[in-house]
């Protein structure tokens, strides 16, 4: 049986690949951060847990990575550092976790027998489209501290491919959304002010443009991506190919919920204005080439799955839908 190990497995996108991995027959090790709490994350909501070794520990420790990195075939890099507005106040912690903590699990990856690099990037790389579709040979420009430090973590892993054999992709997914994301995310943001009974909702900038992909699909991209061997040495965009703006995201939104709510903008939420990203659309022909994925959620199907989980009331009382979460 192949072993997997997940980092950030407690987060959004890291859970849901969890349950995956567990679904498709692999041993899987899950990693959340140590917390005195024994907190787990989303881990705490699985249905898998006594399926998988959970671990708990920091990717920022070199010695730990290379413990836990033992009798691994594949490892998913997702632990990071990515909320944009806190990485404008303490960029440092971004350095460390994003960048140090990719290259203690690439070296750890290299020193344990050549382990398979799944690493995770983020289309905030690109920042505003200069062309659209945005394929992977698009300029990568440095629009927030988290961005550039993703960036710098993307050629640190890749120069472990150049330098050492290896076998690593750089997997870029697009905007996920879906269950159990942070209430910092804008789709979360809309519905659980909705959800709590706000008549306006507050936003920052609904001009810019994304790329939504359901969580599910952004999953089985990376899972695509790691069962073929065509992926190793490139970098790989996940996304839906489906352009749509945030106010137009909004619509749709208050559509689905029978909502007449109005939205406001919060000056807080908003960027300052060479840090936004204004415009975001994937090409994900590359990913399609060479594995045969493409998305199966539109988004229309995968905000109704959203709003069925966020509405319910116990998942709502999670989240702190009156105030700006960074």
């Amino acid at each position: 049986m192949t072993q997997v190990l997940v980092t950030g497995a407690d987060g959004f996108i890291g859970s849901h690949l969890t349950e995956m991995l567990v679904t498709q027959g692999y041993q899987v090790k899950a990693l959340s951060q140590y917390n005195s709490f024994n907190n787990w994350g989303w881990l705490e909501d699985i249905n898998c847990l006594d399926q998988i070794e959970l671990l708990t520990g920091d990717i920022r420790d070199p010695h730990y990575c290379k413990h836990i990195m033992q009798d691994v075939d594949i490892v998913f890099h997702l632990a990071a550092l990515i909320a944009i507005p806190y990485s404008y106040v303490a960029p440092d912690s971004y350095v460390d976790t994003n960048i140090k903590g990719t290259l203690n699990i690439c070296q750890a990856a290299k020193e344990n027998g050549n382990v398979r690099v799944i690493h995770t990037s983020t289309s905030e790389v690109y920042g505003t489209a200069q062309y659209v579709p945005i394929d992977e040979k698009h300029p990568l420009q440095p629009q927030s501290p988290y961005s550039a430090t993703k960036i710098a973590a993307d050629a640190m892993a890749m120069s472990f491919y150049n330098a050492f054999e290896l076998h690593v992709t750089v997997a870029r997914p697009f905007n996920t959304y879906g269950p159990r994301q942070s209430a910092r995310a804008v789709i979360p943001t809309i519905i659980t002010q909705i959800a709590s009974g706000m008549k306006e909702i507050k936003l920052g900038d609904v001009t810019p443009t994304r790329d939504f992909s359901y969580v599910e699909d952004t999953c089985h991209g990376f899972l695509a991506i790691a069962e073929s061997e065509q992926t190793i040495g490139k970098t790989i965009n996940i996304g839906s190919n489906f352009e749509i703006s945030i106010a137009d995201t909004l619509n749709i939104i208050k559509e689905l919920m029978n909502s007449d709510v109005e939205f406001i903008i919060d000056e807080q939420r908003i960027r300052p204005h060479n840090s936004e990203v204004f415009r975001l659309w994937c090409d994900n022909t590359k990913i399609e080439k060479l594995t045969g994925f493409k998305p199966q959620v539109d988004i229309q199907e995968g905000l109704q799955r959203t709003i069925d989980w966020f509405t319910d009331s116990q998942r709502l009382g999670q989240y702190k839908a009156g105030i700006y979460n960074v």
